[in-house]
């Protein structure tokens, strides 16, 4: 079997190469500067799978992840991976005691330590960036008076310290993952844990309409069907049109689902299976703190 090539939400030290650092057993790593360019990446050939950030605890979905999957490309999920998600505040290793002028950091990133940043650095400006790796390269390179919001991987990576450890608002800050493949083939993982099997849908409705979405849910309902989440986004037609994404706790299989597409059409929706995979939980080692 030839060598996976995997490509990730880059450069080195972001989460998403911890989540991918975590679960696969070898392969070549491919870092991309944005979510587009990696599903680009997959959906070219230049890679055969890719991770990219679907959800955090504390911020929600990554709608930038969910709609190029849905309206850019033709991928399947066939995993997902959640993470801990434990932020910090990273400074170059010459930073005494400075006043910092910017912090850096992705914008979920800086979201999930809004309060923190509030009461500690209310002058601070903060800059977006593409990702927590990027913030640490770019603080890196700056100096004294910056700093990045990112984890201790990306304090390695780019030889920046510690400054202040666990910066998130909320203790549960975790973040999900997709592993997507244009071509679904066999991973090879490492022997984490599997909580349970998924299976995501995305259902349309042929109009909006009185007693839709029960309608939907009901052909769930009644097959004892568990759905963990539910969540509607614009269909990018017009203004009212929206699609539905559900995550149904179960594998795909060949009786209750296609009863519940058959349902669905009956009522005028579509059903489309965007994956059915397992869920893997990943737990990552405390921070080595630097002097």
């Amino acid at each position: 079997m030839a060598e996976q090539r995997i490509g990730y939400l880059g450069p080195k030290g972001t989460f998403t190469k911890m989540a991918v650092d975590g679960l696969f057993d070898g392969g070549t790593y491919i870092g991309y500067e944005s979510i587009p360019a990696c599903l680009d990446a997959v959906e070219n050939g230049e890679v055969d799978t890719g991770v990219v950030p679907l959800e955090n605890a504390i911020e929600g979905s990554v709608h930038l992840t969910i709609d190029y999957l849905v309206h850019q490309v033709n991928q399947s999920i066939i995993a997902e991976l959640t993470v801990p998600i434990k932020q910090h505040l990273l400074v170059h290793p010459d930073h005494h005691n400075h006043d910092l002028k910017k912090i850096y950091s992705h914008s979920h990133a800086i979201a999930q330590c809004h309060q923190y940043l509030h009461k500690n650095y209310p002058q601070a400006e903060l800059e977006y960036t593409a990702s927590t790796g990027r913030a640490a390269e770019i603080v890196a390179d700056m100096g004294t008076g910056a700093a990045a919001i990112g984890n201790h991987l990306a304090a390695e990576e780019n030889g920046l310290k510690i400054l202040a450890e666990n910066i998130h608002d909320y203790d549960n800050n975790h973040t999900r993952f997709a592993v997507v493949q244009k071509n679904p083939m066999t991973l090879k993982v490492k022997d984490q844990f599997v909580t349970k099997q998924k299976t995501t849908v995305m259902v349309t409705l042929p109009k909006d309409y009185v007693g839709a979405l029960h309608q939907v849910l009901a052909a769930f309902a009644w097959r004892k069907m568990n759905l963990s989440k539910i969540e509607s986004r614009p269909m990018k037609t017009g203004l009212g049109n929206y699609f539905f994404l559900i995550d149904v706790d179960q594998p795909y299989d060949q009786i209750l689902f296609p009863g519940v597409q058959a349902e669905l059409e009956a009522l005028g929706c579509q059903l489309k299976i965007l994956g059915t995979y397992p869920s893997y939980q990943l737990d990552i080692p405390s921070p080595i703190r630097r002097a």
